[in-house]
């Protein structure tokens, strides 16, 4: 019996691994480069960035916002276009100090492995970020905790993607590129 749960185990482990893979690879190979460089070009790395970022919270607010229902389904959404302008991001870092922005999946995703440490603080920063809320809302009331817990929810969702967003390219920045 443990032998099964063992392999059925490392089976969802190695189908997950293929899945992100392939997930990642599309986000990839969807992506406009020459728009990226068209983008730093004309704006400056720096507002590219944040461009980039305020597009993650855009769908960070928008499943934070809606209760229950907005997050199942907005969910997905939020966690594509995050990766999407995470991988735009490191992109124009990359085109930014090299003049080129065309470049392999495999070689690109060594660069995201690099750049992925940040995850960790920021769901840090949004678990606090959410303990606060609630410690707040309690102090509100029951009414107008069931109010603002869409606002409070898109707050958080938009606050934690800025974040990501902006502390990835800091990380992607000090790298030797």
């Amino acid at each position: 019996m443990n032998i099964s749960i063992r392999n059925k185990s490392a089976q969802l482990r190695q189908n997950l691994e293929n899945l992100s893979h392939d997930g990642f690879k599309k986000i990839f190979e969807h992506i406009n480069l020459y728009g990226i460089k068209k983008g730093v070009d004309t704006m400056g790395l720096d507002k590219f960035i944040n461009q980039c970022a305020y597009i993650a919270a855009g769908t960070g607010v928008i499943t934070g916002s809606g209760g229950a229902l907005t997050m199942i389904i907005g969910l997905p959404v939020d966690v594509i276009n995050t990766i999407t302008q995470q991988f735009r991001v490191t992109l124009a870092i990359i085109y930014s100090r090299r003049g080129e922005y065309q470049m392999t999946f495999d070689e690109f995703m060594t660069f995201v492995a690099a750049s992925v440490k940040v995850e960790a603080g920021v769901a840090l920063t949004k678990t606090i970020m959410e303990e606060i809320a609630e410690k707040l809302l309690l102090r509100l009331g029951s009414k107008a905790a069931g109010r603002l817990i869409p606002v409070v929810g898109g707050a958080i969702g938009g606050s934690a993607n800025y974040i990501f967003i902006k502390r990835m390219a800091e990380t992607v920045k000090k790298m030797d590129l």
